[in-house]
């Protein structure tokens, strides 16, 4: 009897269906945080969701224009203040732990200095959840997959939650299941007891190219 050849990793993904996002079970067990920290050179973005891997295009120019924008305003407010950290690059923060994780990677996330780990376990994803997780949301995100990634957060302890809307410039915030707010280009994004007195207008988050 000849055996089939296991596949790789890489050769499971090569394999798979080219529409997307794709949601991939593994072969004989569930997808790891280990096996998508060796994903990270690929051209894919991906995530996991209780031990199936999600393969996502990259981000567009536009997603990582809002992205780069709140990155900065958030970044300068909270050095100034010394509140703790932004984090841009799609971190990784694993929400759930084996046999069966989640893994998400917020387009922008804020993390209070007493939060942070030491130097000595900071490698690798971390154990956690952002107490700011923000969102760029694609055309093609379906609205049940965003409140898979809501749910996912606010279950693990994420404080606040900003969905930015480009295509109607809205944000829909999130500080609990049941405290939702929608924003539109008249109001400002305002940290609350996340980031005490930071205030952006979203006139100037959705501002045309100068």
């Amino acid at each position: 009897m000849v055996l089939a050849k296991k596949q790789t990793i890489f050769e499971e993904l090569d394999a798979a269906p080219q529409a997307e996002p794709i949601r991939l079970p593994r072969r004989g067990r569930p997808w790891t945080s280990a096996d998508l920290l060796t994903l990270t050179d690929r051209e894919h973005r991906y995530e996991l969701i209780r031990g199936d891997l999600l393969m996502m295009s990259p981000a567009s120019p536009v997603q990582g224009r809002y992205a780069a924008r709140l990155a900065h305003v958030l970044y300068d407010y909270v050095e100034e203040h010394g509140l703790g950290e932004v984090y841009t690059a799609e971190p990784g923060f694993i929400l759930q732990s084996e046999p069966e994780e989640t893994v998400r990677v917020p387009d922008v996330a804020f993390v209070s200095a007493d939060r942070i780990p030491p130097p000595a376990e900071e490698s690798g994803f971390w154990s956690l959840a952002p107490d700011i997780a923000i969102e760029i949301i694609s055309p093609s995100e379906t609205a049940n997959a965003v409140q898979d990634k809501v749910q996912d957060y606010l279950i693990a302890g994420v404080r606040l939650i900003w969905l930015v809307y480009p295509a109607t410039k809205t944000v829909v915030e999130y500080q609990s299941a049941t405290r939702i707010r929608q924003l539109s280009i008249d109001d400002s994004l305002t940290g609350g007891e996340v980031i005490p007195g930071f205030n952006y207008p979203l006139k100037d988050l959705f501002r045309e190219r100068r």
